[in-house]
């Protein structure tokens, strides 16, 4: 029974770190703004979970991923710049989880093809408006 007592303290120490949180935060029926619920909701399903998961699965789901964010936030900023959040700290911080690590290059790689997309997009566009004009 002693083990079991213990996750149950943790959880009275984690509702009164987030019942500070509520308070800046805008209320919703159920007391804080939920951000994540639409996208919760569609991997779950393409995880294999109902089309309509339950409300309360959908909002443990997204207490975890902000608790998450919250603290490799919070740990990102005792890195590197203290106080700043750069991406090579959030390198720093996946680096030993390989699939994390992975992902994140992915998304790093991603965003610079996406960025010179629209480079190659925007000159484009601007070079065919500037034949246009003259």
């Amino acid at each position: 029974m002693a083990a079991n007592s213990a996750p149950d303290e943790h959880f009275e120490a984690a509702d009164f770190d987030e019942e500070a949180e509520d308070e800046q935060m805008v209320s919703t029926n159920s007391g804080r703004k939920r951000l994540f619920s639409k996208e919760l909701r569609c991997m779950m399903f393409g995880f294999g979970d109902d089309k309509n998961p339950y409300t309360e699965t959908v909002d443990l789901l997204e207490d975890l991923v902000i608790e998450y964010i919250a603290e490799t936030t919070h740990r990102a900023m005792e890195i590197g710049r203290t106080g700043r959040v750069q991406v090579e700290d959030i390198i720093f911080l996946v680096r030993k989880d390989q699939r994390k690590y992975a992902r994140v290059k992915d998304l790093l790689t991603m965003n610079e093809e996406l960025k010179k997309a629209r480079k190659a997009f925007d000159e484009i566009k601007y070079v065919g408006n500037e034949g246009k004009s003259k």
